[in-house]
């Protein structure tokens, strides 16, 4: 079976300073980006789906897709404001993008096949990776199915300050039954992992690092919901359309089971600058007992 896997790269990183998805982290020079593409050839997907902003994308095609398009299929698609469904338009005064609902929609007419959906920003690993591929494997394309890739909430840790995660609910099927969003998480003193609202959580609590997995099927579902999503908000200049609300519309409205595919993967991320450090630390790590080539294109 052919596989996808889209890549979210059109954000900037406010809080970061800048363009993460082009930082440098690994020891030949590469990016995040470079680490994700190459486990994910290496978990069996054949095609990879940049959505970008258009004005980057022939330093991103340069910086980044240059280095790999000749060992898998590489298309780009722009996240514009004004791609929206017929009847609607962008109100005076928007800038903010319409959130990740909106830019997976943007990938549409380049994935037909089953697919996974991530940030361009994060490190997953390659258990993750291939948790998602065998999961597809199993599945029919032509119907509605969807999957979470979750991750233990003691790999997803910053030692730089808090984070907010979605934290998982499954049920006895481990099926996803609701991904509440939680804030100002960091582990104690103690050793204990808190947060400004919850007090139960442990170093197994499963929480979402926004990796979906869906049959293509999902596309006409999302840009119905989008629809929806704009009559009620579309006026407003700062509202988002996000992938959980089409999970979340999925699970109420279809009675989807939306099966949670725990992962042991380390997952990094550069929230904020101080991050960087460790990224590099932990990849240099990896690459010396062997999990990666020093130079992943070579």
């Amino acid at each position: 079976m052919q596989k996808t896997v889209v890549i979210m790269a059109a954000g900037m990183g406010s809080r970061y300073g800048g363009l993460k998805q082009l930082d440098e982290v690994g020891p030949s020079g590469e990016t995040i980006i470079d680490y994700s593409v190459y486990d994910a050839i290496k978990a069996g997907f054949k095609k990879i789906v940049f959505i970008i902003r258009e004005d980057f994308d022939q330093i991103f095609r340069d910086k980044v897709g240059s280095k790999f398009e000749n060992k898998v299929n590489v298309e780009y698609v722009h996240q514009r404001l004004e791609n929206l469904p017929e009847g609607f338009s962008v109100p005076d005064g928007r800038e903010k993008p319409w959130g990740t609902g909106h830019a997976m929609l943007s990938a549409a007419s380049a994935t037909t096949d089953p697919f996974i959906i991530i940030n361009a920003d994060d490190f997953y690993g390659i258990d993750a990776f291939k948790k998602a591929s065998d999961y597809l494997d199993k599945i029919n394309s032509n119907e509605l199915k969807a999957a979470l890739c979750g991750f233990y909430l003691k790999n997803t840790l910053s030692s730089n300050g808090t984070v907010s995660r979605g934290i998982c609910t499954s049920n006895a099927l481990n099926e996803l039954a609701d991904i509440e969003e939680t804030h100002g998480i960091c582990r104690s003193e103690s050793g204990k992992i808190i947060s400004d609202t919850k007090n139960d959580l442990t170093d197994n609590t499963i929480v979402s690092m926004n990796m979906w997995v869906f049959s293509p099927v999902v596309f006409n579902f999302a840009e119905s919901y989008f629809k929806d999503f704009l009559k009620e908000r579309g006026k407003e200049l700062k509202s988002e359309f996000y992938i959980p609300t089409v999970v979340n519309n999925l699970i109420n409205e279809e009675q989807l089971g939306i099966y949670v595919l725990e992962t042991a993967s380390e997952w990094y991320g550069v929230t904020y600058k101080e991050d960087k450090p460790e990224i590099v630390k932990a990849i240099a790590s990896q690459v010396e007992n062997g999990s990666y080539p020093a130079n992943l294109w070579e």
